[in-house]
């Protein structure tokens, strides 16, 4: 036992010879931005379709089941070519059966007819009533009221008939099909859209927040996986579907634009101007925290490569693409903490890295001195 303690004595002794200097403390480095003063211009974009600039929902004027669906999304159609058929047998029935009471009450206006002329020839001999001949002219009256009747009837079923096939009423391309052959349609049921012209458009859902600086005759910038920038113009600013804070704008673009079909995705980008004077500065989200007290951003106080970090309150305005636009709170100049704000304390020393592009200036060092030296063991 008491070798062993002259053991860790000696260890003690040998590592325990100089003083060590206590270790210096190693300071966080942060993610900052420097505070500019924001330029008064917004840019906001919103996604939407080209498509042509007037359309045409396309359904049948009778029920029915589809018997024939020779189109295709993308086809392009002429003027009055069948776009799809119905089955037709029922009306083929029904007009046959038409035509067949029409052609009775053809024959019965006739007699009818034939009768009132003899009792009426009688009437005048005095060899018939006034009473037989007020009975026969009802008689060929009604007659020929079924008969035209019939006749109507056979014209509405024949138009029927003609219903049961769906024509294109324009030149265009089908850019929507929403039924399939063999399907049982309802009249009215839209079974396909037509894209009509050659004037394209964009239509975007706008929020209500941004709705009021739109206006007709704006000009914004359109962007096209084949065409990635062109100048289009606000053509309609609609109004919101029930239930929604989001309002539909159409933008016209130029006619012959190459590369640009009807159905390509586009982003369409208004330019906004800040409707007060007052100088306003736009901070990444993750730079602004908020607790009991507020809303608040650490500011880095000092110069050089270090620094401390202060809280500061600021009010917020409106968010968007570029970041979250600060009111008041913050001045130009200031290096403004952006990442890890949560994790972070008011009077808190840290160490500031040079901005990406900026040189980081290297240490100064002792000169070494001449010679080889060896370390000492």
């Amino acid at each position: 036992m008491k070798r062993t303690i002259a053991i860790l004595a000696l260890i003690g002794v040998a590592c325990g010879g100089e003083d060590e200097a206590p270790a210096e403390p190693v300071l966080r480095a942060v993610r900052y931005v420097v505070v500019a003063e924001d330029d008064g211009a917004r840019q906001r974009s919103f996604s939407g379709a080209v498509r042509a600039g007037s359309q045409s929902r396309l359904s049948f004027q009778v029920a029915g089941r589809i018997t024939e669906f020779p189109v295709k999304v993308g086809d392009g159609v002429r003027r009055g070519q069948r776009i799809a058929a119905l089955d037709p047998t029922d009306y083929q029935i029904q007009l046959q059966e038409a035509r067949a009471s029409a052609a009775q009450a053809r024959a019965q206006s006739r007699s009818a007819a034939a009768t009132y002329d003899r009792i009426r020839a009688l009437y005048e001999n005095r060899n018939a009533s006034r009473q037989d001949l007020d009975n026969a002219r009802a008689n060929r009256d009604g007659a020929q009221a079924a008969s035209a009747a019939a006749s109507q009837a056979v014209r509405g079923l024949q138009r029927q008939l003609e219903y049961a096939t769906l024509t294109a009423p324009d030149d265009g391309t089908i850019s929507e099909v929403s039924a399939e052959a063999n399907e049982v349609v309802a009249a009215g049921q839209v079974v396909a859209v037509l894209q009509v012209g050659e004037q394209l458009e964009v239509a975007v859902d706008v929020p209500e927040s941004h709705i009021n600086r739109i206006s007709r005759g704006d000009e914004v910038e359109v962007a096209v996986d084949s065409q990635p920038s062109i100048t289009g113009e606000v053509y309609e600013v609609g109004v919101p579907m029930a239930g929604t804070a989001v309002f539909p704008v159409t933008i016209r673009l130029p006619e012959g634009l190459e590369g640009v079909r009807q159905g390509n995705t586009a982003t369409v980008t208004f330019q906004f101007e800040v409707e007060d004077s007052a100088a306003k500065h736009i901070l990444p989200v993750t730079a602004v925290g908020e607790d009991r007290e507020g809303r608040f951003v650490f500011i880095v106080e000092g110069e050089g490569d270090t620094g401390t970090l202060r809280r500061v309150g600021v009010e917020v305005g409106d968010i968007g693409a570029e970041g979250l636009e600060i009111v008041d709170g913050v001045e130009n100049g200031q290096r403004v903490v952006t990442a890890g704000v949560s994790r972070v304390r008011d009077g808190l020393e840290v160490r500031v890295p040079p901005l990406e592009g900026e040189e980081e200036e290297a240490p100064a060092s002792e000169e070494e001195p001449e010679g080889d030296e060896e370390a000492e063991g």
